[in-house]
């Protein structure tokens, strides 16, 4: 196992460095500084061919304007927060509006879009590349000198964990994901429509019109959104359930998760015989289906279309801080935020 580093390109004078793991079954993961972004996940497919299967960019330029958080650690919290006016031990802090009234994925300049500071490890059987960054009080309108962390770790089991830490001097608020699309199929030689998931969750959260969870929580069974036994995402997208309408004919929903850590979500493609399983101590999984990524521009030699990758953002419950019934995503003072998933990569005949 090893790891290569070298110069990705410039941000305002900085350097943007990318480090690529690879391990001992020509599996391979590439991430740059900028954003902690994952820019390639190399894996074999049932024929042992090797190729890509996340959608990214081969430069900084790509992703100067990364609307789409193609690949992205999110913070300080992921997905809206609206009022984007909250309340923190008696307090009342104003976060920045980045999407009409709504704050979303930490704002502007996030953890998303900003410069990362790396060290790595090599080990027998396993490397990492760990990425810090201090987050000053007030940015994005968010309390506390928050210290930060993120590992990601390639074993010669094709697993790639990610592990996240975080402390603050003031209470705050923190809830990381990632935002990495996956497409099995193979440097995106397909969409992900006849992508199969399945997932160990008998709830999801409602949305309203403005795509923020109303509170109420909706059996899956007899719905679309009913993963337990395995759906294509192409049953998502042409279901007529209000909720699959309402974001572009799709999925943009969390998930409740029934397990943790117990293989509770797959994806195959079977044109490649490829697998994915993702496992996370998180309560619930943001799936993205791509419906609103627009037709404006290419992702290395494919022009970008709705439905051209999936994302499983493994967090806490959305807007957590506006429903009381949710779990808290505020971080004490002092206190550390930990959250882990972990993606393992295989075939279907294994």
């Amino acid at each position: 196992m090893n790891i290569t580093q070298r110069l990705f390109g410039e941000l305002h004078g900085q350097e943007v460095m990318a480090y690529t793991m690879t391990n001992d079954n020509n599996m391979s993961v590439t991430c740059i500084s900028l954003g902690g972004i994952i820019t390639k996940i190399q894996v074999p497919d049932q024929a042992g061919k090797v190729e890509n299967v996340v959608l990214g960019y081969d430069s900084v330029e790509g992703y100067l304007h990364n609307t789409a958080y193609f690949g992205a650690v999110v913070g300080r919290v992921a997905g809206r927060i609206h009022p984007a006016k909250v309340e923190i031990a008696n307090k009342t802090y104003e976060l920045s509006k980045n999407e009409g009234e709504k704050h979303l994925h930490g704002g502007d300049k996030a953890f998303s879009h900003v410069i990362w500071n790396a060290e790595v490890k090599e080990n027998q059987d396993e490397v990492s590349v760990t990425f810090t960054y201090d987050s000053p009080d007030g940015e994005n309108g968010y309390p506390g000198n928050l210290k930060v962390s993120v590992m990601y770790t390639l074993t010669n089991e094709n697993e790639l964990k990610l592990s996240y830490q975080g402390i603050s001097d003031q209470d705050t608020l923190l809830n990381m994901t990632n935002h990495t699309y996956f497409n099995l199929s193979g440097n995106v030689k397909r969409d992900v429509l006849e992508h199969e998931l399945t997932m160990k969750s008998d709830a999801f959260l409602e949305l309203n019109d403005i795509m923020l969870p109303t509170g109420e929580k909706v059996n899956v069974t007899d719905t679309a959104f009913d993963l337990r036994k395995g759906k294509k995402v192409r049953a998502g997208v042409g279901s007529q359930h209000p909720q699959n309408v309402k974001v572009g004919n799709g999925y943009d929903h969390p998930f409740l998760l029934s397990e943790n850590q117990n293989e509770e979500i797959t994806v195959v493609d079977y044109d490649s015989g490829r697998k994915l399983i993702v496992e996370t101590d998180q309560p619930c999984v943001v799936l993205y289906t791509a419906n609103m990524l627009e037709n404006t521009g290419m992702i290395r030699d494919v022009k970008t279309h709705e439905y051209l990758g999936l994302c499983l953002e493994t967090q806490n419950l959305p807007n957590a801080i506006h429903h009381a019934e949710f779990p808290s995503i505020v971080l004490e003072k002092n206190k550390v935020y930990s959250a882990n998933t972990m993606y393992r990569f295989a075939t279907v005949e294994s």
